[in-house]
């Protein structure tokens, strides 16, 4: 994974691609805050808007879309400060992700994960409040 760090922007090539291989479509609805960290392979769609705040942690082979073809559902996808998502997880059209909430490798996010809390599974569901944050 590489960080995002203030002077550290990402660069896309034409095909969307970072120079850490992790990919994004419509690059210019992407806004990315500060010490994020976006593990290789993962693919943004932001036709609709994504939203990353800050020390947010995404894991290898994510995918994030803001809309999909298929059921033509769209929405803007925001992951708040400090949250962490894992390798493989699937981050639906107009998901919210809460402050220091955890959503699980491997999980399909298909409702709001509220702040502080673990989601997990797929369909993602709750496993535990945080409460020691």
């Amino acid at each position: 994974m590489k960080e995002n760090k203030k002077n550290n922007k990402p660069e896309f090539n034409k095909m969307g691609f970072t120079q850490w291989q992790w990919r994004v479509l419509n690059h210019n609805n992407l806004k990315l805050g500060e010490n994020t960290q976006v593990g290789s392979y993962t693919v943004i769609d932001a036709n609709k808007g994504v939203e990353i705040e800050d020390e947010v942690k995404i894991g290898f082979s994510c995918v994030i879309i803001s809309y999909s073809s298929i059921d033509d559902k769209g929405g803007k996808v925001i992951l708040k400060k400090n949250c962490k998502i894992g390798s493989g997880a699937i981050i639906m059209p107009g998901i919210t992700v809460g402050e220091n909430a955890v959503v699980g490798a491997n999980s399909f996010v298909n409702k709001d994960v509220p702040p502080n809390e673990v989601w997990v599974g797929t369909p993602a569901k709750f496993m535990k409040r945080l409460d020691s944050i």
